[in-house]
């Protein structure tokens, strides 16, 4: 398996989050907690909880997908800014995913001294969107089950993220999938704006059958 940013970064996600389950003061002090952040100024925090994961199930789905859509956005880096910017301005595309997305989450619940999150879905969105950009008609699967365009998919999705986010009832903080997936769309249309046009050209030449 070739060395890349996106493998390093999975490696020190695993590791960091079994860290964190062996050692519950570790996962707390990571955790994305909006009213300590506030009143303790832990802005750590908004990188930290990034790379600490609720179990094996939330770990394994994260990093999965973030490897096969991570080594699409680092190879377009790579191929736009040479290798060492490239890889660099990836590393800082997927921390600074993780951070964004979850600003709106910090003002609406930094008075909120019970709210929680952690996980590394708001970089792992930005990935999956920033990629959509870039090649909107390949099929993302769910599963291995269902196959749709990636555009068609990530259409659903948002409207399915925003829905859920407005009920917020279900303990998965929707907001950063909804505000990763913006960043990742808008962090490559500033990188590629051709990439802008190439997606609408090629949705235009889109047939379902």
């Amino acid at each position: 398996m070739e060395l890349s940013a996106t493998i390093i970064l999975i490696g020190i996600t695993v590791l960091t989050s079994y860290q964190a389950w062996k050692k519950p003061d570790l996962l707390e002090r990571w955790m994305f907690t909006p009213y300590l952040i506030h009143t303790k100024n832990q802005w750590d925090r908004f990188v930290l909880s990034g790379f600490v994961h609720k179990d094996n199930i939330h770990l394994l789905f994260n990093m999965f997908t973030f490897y096969f859509f991570g080594r699409v956005i680092e190879m377009f880096l790579m191929y736009r800014l040479g290798t060492g910017l490239g890889m660099a301005t990836y590393v800082l595309f997927y921390i600074g995913a993780i951070v964004i997305a979850d600003i709106p989450t910090y003002f609406k619940h930094k008075d909120d001294y019970r709210y929680r999150a952690l996980g590394a879905s708001g970089g792992v969105a930005a990935a999956v969107f920033g990629s959509i950009v870039i090649m909107p008609l390949s099929d993302i699967c769910l599963f291995g089950i269902i196959c749709l365009p990636g555009f068609v998919l990530g259409l659903l999705f948002l409207i399915y993220t925003y829905v859920q986010s407005k009920k917020g009832n279900d303990g998965i903080n929707h907001g950063a999938h909804l505000y990763g997936a913006i960043f990742g769309i808008v962090f490559i249309l500033i990188i590629s704006p051709q990439s802008g046009m190439n997606f609408i050209e090629q949705i235009k030449s889109f047939r379902p059958f």
